[in-house]
């Protein structure tokens, strides 16, 4: 068994049954990601649109491919006809082109919509408000091509694991009370590969790990 393996079995071994493993596999090799499919996963997470559409053309067709980065409109048409999710939506304008995409190729793309609760001011993502006038639009509920599945959030960027968690109980503690009246939203998605025992005991049904399972990311190339 090799390194890439012994870390992917290490790493669901740790997590509960019911919370949802992401292999972050951008930047990585195909050679990479099959040693990962070959112990069983089958949930990848990109960042770009044109290298996981690379990969969906060369890889087993029953992954589920997750589009994690920031999605620019003008890209969803490239990744419609296969994306099973889409997790940083951050406005009814993206939700809108997702779903005028879907609809081309008979589908529905599981969408998550990106809460910001990081301090830091580049991260991307909608306040409460902006989450709750989305959710109640009725032009929302007239997208027929699109399922919002819940939450993604991202935390600071930080060595303060209490400043995560506080970041993280913000958000799940705002994703149950969105499920009193959406109880259709099963996902929470919070936690990588620093903080996701954390994200975790916040109530994370999905966590997105890269680096624990393939290594350091080699950017020369991206």
């Amino acid at each position: 068994m090799n390194s890439i393996q012994k870390n992917l079995k290490a790493i669901q071994a740790s997590i509960p049954k019911d919370v949802t493993l992401v292999a972050v596999s951008k930047t990585k090799p195909i050679s990479d990601i099959l040693q990962a499919y070959e112990t069983g996963q089958r949930i990848f997470g990109e960042n770009k649109i044109q290298e996981m559409t690379q990969k969906w053309e060369e890889m087993p067709k029953d992954i589920l491919w997750h589009m994690i980065g920031h999605v620019q409109t003008n890209k969803v048409k490239y990744m419609a006809p296969y994306v099973d999710t889409i997790h940083a939506v951050d406005s009814l304008k993206l939700l809108k082109e997702i779903n005028k995409q879907a609809q081309k190729h008979n589908r529905v793309i599981n969408c998550l919509l990106q809460v910001k609760i990081a301090e830091e001011e580049s991260k991307f993502g909608l306040s409460k408000e902006d989450v709750l006038s989305l959710l109640t639009a009725e032009e929302t509920k007239n997208l027929d091509h699109i399922k919002i599945q819940g939450l993604m959030g991202m935390a600071t960027f930080t060595d303060d694991q209490k400043q995560i968690k506080n970041e993280f109980m913000k958000i799940s503690t705002f994703f149950d009370e969105l499920k009193i009246t959406y109880p259709e939203l099963k996902t929470l998605s919070i936690g990588m590969s620093g903080d996701y025992k954390t994200a975790i005991t916040c109530k994370s049904t999905m966590v997105r790990i890269g680096s624990s399972i393939f290594g350091a990311r080699d950017y020369s190339n991206a």
